[in-house]
């Protein structure tokens, strides 16, 4: 497996700069079928960790040129 791109970038839920990565395979998945798009490669994912006893990440979605692209943000879920 290729080594995920990732780069840092503002998260307009975290209110700062935040190391973003490029989604999954399961997350493009599951983001297509939400949105009804057939691409969805524009889009990463903020990784800030917001509790470190329990790991749990921010998990909005951007894209590249768009820190809010929703009215509401899109958190993606945990897929196993």
């Amino acid at each position: 497996m290729a080594t995920q791109r990732t780069k840092k970038d503002y998260c307009w839920t975290c209110g700062s700069d935040q190391q973003h990565r490029q989604l999954t395979r399961k997350e493009e998945d599951w983001l297509k079928e939400r949105l009804g798009r057939s691409g969805v490669g524009e889009f990463w994912l903020c990784v800030n960790v917001l509790d470190p006893d329990t790991g749990k990440q921010c998990r909005n979605l951007r894209t590249g040129f768009n820190k809010k692209p929703f009215a509401e943000p899109i958190k993606a879920p945990v897929l196993d």
